[in-house]
């Protein structure tokens, strides 16, 4: 029988992925409300969809300090900052009273989220020591994993039953029990370095070279695509400046914003890879989805997120199986699998199902659902294997931008698909098709990466060398001698 999880890090997990929960439902939860609220607030579609832009940009802006802001502060009032913060926000954007009242609002929550995110994963694998981190990856990635498929779920709902601006206001219990957790359950920490420096030059490097890459992706959805101005042009600029910042980075070393020369280790640069994929994939299917269910299908929003339900029923039922599993078998054959599973799951969509309650469909959805949940335990795993001390977090914040940047990529991806097959003659049934089996590819593409994670007896010997002493001066020793692993 496997051992129980250590008190500290139930306590520790507990505290944080209830605050969590807001943030991953909010951030997913607003896809099925952008047209009712460019109707009450009497805008456009493309100004209303700065409410998503606009809390995108402040999350790529934010989580690159999560590492500084740790070392300075400590983790305990780092997190209760954050999630005051997006709690405020939160209040705030229940309460706007035009369409650029809520875009501002809206970027305060995403300060405070996108430090919540990052600074949860650091501060539970540090308790955790190395140990256990297929089950205490199971913990943390509850919200991660059900907040794309549930999000839009709930979002109907509220649309359906009562206004809009209980889409934000929903988010007060979690935060509010989310403070009184922390305040109560978190150890206290003055963090490693309070005197340490910020990287200033990183931040005007990295944060809009970030900013860039994400707007250019969010501006290519429109018409046009990629051919924009202002698609292309903001990922040009934003790849050279993350480009500058990982020279800068590199000079730098143990002081720069974020260490770049973690991506040496292989675990982490094939963890990395494989989060941006299956970003693509799950965020690329939530635009596809529910436009499949609406568009082609002719439900309404509520009936496109309740029949979505079985993919998040099936990612809730992997998690307990694999993050158990993880630690026997190691991180790659699950990956393997789950990437696989998604990919024949994808299948059915592109074979232009009958109707939108197709039984096929729905088991379809559940299996695809599963697959997805043994993806992102294994490669979170992955990502810390090894690593100690302040290397975890920004191991945090290397996979944390993966994440989204494959999100905005997957997106953007699937809506130019779209729009091109329509312009170039294609049925709208055929523009779908087309699509699902490109996102069919791209997760077979992940399939084959998957083979470069660190096998289950790597795992095992990172996890041990990884669990006596997480304190800064192992952490220090560690990052002058990155080797990957074998």
């Amino acid at each position: 029988m496997a051992a129980k999880l250590d008190r500290t890090v139930v306590r520790t997990a507990t505290a944080l992925v209830i605050g969590a929960l807001a943030v991953v439902f909010d951030t997913t939860i607003l896809s099925v409300a952008l047209h009712t609220l460019a109707i009450d607030l009497h805008t456009s579609v493309a100004q209303i969809q700065w409410v998503t832009t606009g809390y995108l940009l402040a999350l790529a802006a934010t989580v690159p300090l999560s590492a500084w802001l740790l070392a300075r502060f400590g983790g305990k009032r780092v997190w209760m900052v954050a999630l005051a913060i997006f709690l405020v926000g939160s209040i705030l954007s229940g309460l706007a009273w035009n369409a650029e009242s809520l875009i501002a609002f809206r970027i305060l929550q995403g300060v405070g989220g996108g430090l919540m995110l990052p600074v949860m994963t650091t501060l539970v694998m540090e308790a955790a020591g190395g140990r256990q981190l297929g089950r205490v990856s199971a913990v943390i990635g509850l919200p991660a994993m059900a907040g794309p498929v549930l999000g839009p779920v709930l979002g109907g709902l509220i649309l359906a039953l009562g206004d809009w601006r209980w889409i934000f206001w929903v988010n007060i219990p979690f935060t509010v029990a989310g403070l009184l957790l922390a305040w109560r359950m978190l150890p206290s920490d003055r963090g490693r370095d309070p005197k340490r420096r910020l990287d200033v030059v990183g931040v005007l490097l990295l944060v809009p070279g970030l900013a860039g890459l994400l707007l250019g992706l969010s501006n290519s959805v429109q018409a046009g695509g990629f051919g924009r101005v202002d698609a292309w042009l903001p990922l040009a600029g934003g790849a050279v400046l993350v480009a500058a910042f990982a020279l800068w980075a590199l000079r730098r070393r143990g002081e720069a914003l974020v260490d770049v020369r973690l991506l040496r280790v292989r675990s982490v640069w094939s963890a990395s890879a494989l989060l941006f994929l299956s970003s693509v994939a799950l965020y690329g299917a939530m635009l596809l989805l529910p436009l499949f269910f609406q568009q082609v299908r002719g439900t309404d929003a509520l009936g496109a997120g309740l029949l979505l339900v079985p993919q998040g029923l099936g990612t809730l039922a992997c998690r307990p199986i694999a993050g158990r599993l993880i630690d026997r078998v190691g991180a790659r054959w699950i990956a393997v699998a789950g990437f696989a599973i998604v990919a024949v799951a994808t299948v059915p969509f592109a074979l232009g199902p009958t109707s939108a309650a197709d039984p096929l469909l729905l088991v379809a959805l559940f299996v695809r659902g599963f697959g997805l949940g043994a993806i992102t335990m294994p490669l979170m795993v992955a990502s810390y294997q090894g690593l100690a001390g302040e290397q975890i977090a920004h191991s945090s914040i290397l996979t944390r931008t993966a994440q989204q940047l494959g999100g905005s990529f997957g997106t953007a991806l699937f809506a130019v698909l779209l729009q091109a097959a329509v312009q170039g003659g294609a049925e709208l049934t055929e523009a779908f098709d087309l699509a699902f089996w490109v996102a069919s590819a791209a997760t077979l593409l992940g399939v084959g990466i998957s083979f470069v994670l660190p096998s289950a007896g790597t795992a095992k010997a990172a996890a041990v060398a990884a669990a006596p002493d997480p304190s800064p001066a192992s952490a220090t020793e560690a990052s002058g001698s990155l080797r990957p692993a074998r």
